[in-house]
């Protein structure tokens, strides 16, 4: 059977999400095996999903001591998102495998490795390989539409679906915002490049530490500040009226 994109397209947007792409996996082979392993590394497409968070949960996250602010912030922008993104490729597994194809949809929020802090796919290079954004300094997936504020997900496939796009080339430039507004410096301002482990731009263990301090002050391990510093985002906010 031939599986239409705009079929997936179309029940993704009708669920909510924001963006939709299909990406080639083949030329990230080696390090998609590194991180999930064969079984998930012999899937060779994905597709992947996007929803833009609302600005107005995002702007208010410099204040970062105002329990409602990061309260809102986690439900609306982190919980309820993941929860619909992970509602969004499970139907459209179901859609796939019904047209006669394997599918695997992958948990939004799902770390399987705690040494590495890794899930068993980077839901952000799926989207990065079909063409929605790039890698940026903070490792966030920036878009030109929204900036770094999309929440992703991704079902892996062996349908032969035809790519969306390529990788982008990253529009950071000299930009350091996201790295200079760090509370504990986890970003090292280097620019993303395919061959490079992620240790190379960013500490995740410096970050799961302050998070999990916030945790213990707050209640929630909420900062989102990197996602907040990225100027492609904030000039998607002030576009609004």
């Amino acid at each position: 059977m031939t599986i239409k994109i705009t079929n997936l397209q179309e029940t993704a947007l009708n669920m909510g999400a924001t963006f939709f792409g299909i990406a080639d996996l083949v030329p990230a082979h080696s390090e998609i095996l590194a991180q999930g392993g064969e079984a998930v590394a012999s899937f060779p497409r994905a597709v992947s999903v996007g929803i833009a968070l609302q600005h107005s949960l995002v702007d208010p996250l410099p204040d970062q001591q105002n329990r409602l602010v990061i309260m809102n912030y986690r439900y609306m922008a982190y919980d309820t998102v993941n929860l619909r993104l992970d509602q969004i490729t499970l139907a459209l597994a179901g859609i796939i495998q019904a047209n006669g194809y394997h599918s695997y949809p992958v948990p939004v929020a799902q770390r399987v490795d705690n040494d590495r802090l890794t899930s068993i796919f980077s839901n952000k290079l799926a989207a990065s390989l079909a063409g929605l954004g790039w890698i940026g300094k903070s490792c966030l997936l920036v878009t030109p539409q929204n900036g770094p504020r999309v929440r992703w997900s991704t079902v892996l496939t062996t349908a032969p679906l035809e790519p969306t796009g390529s990788m982008m080339e990253q529009r950071c430039g000299t930009c350091h915002d996201c790295v200079d507004i760090c509370p504990v410096q986890a970003f090292t301002g280097v620019n993303f490049r395919p061959e490079d482990p992620r240790s190379v731009r960013f500490d995740a263990h410096k970050c799961s530490q302050y998070l999990q301090k916030r945790e213990q002050e707050i209640g929630y391990p909420v900062c989102g500040l990197c996602l907040y510093g990225c100027p492609h985002g904030k000039m998607a906010s002030s576009r609004l009226q």
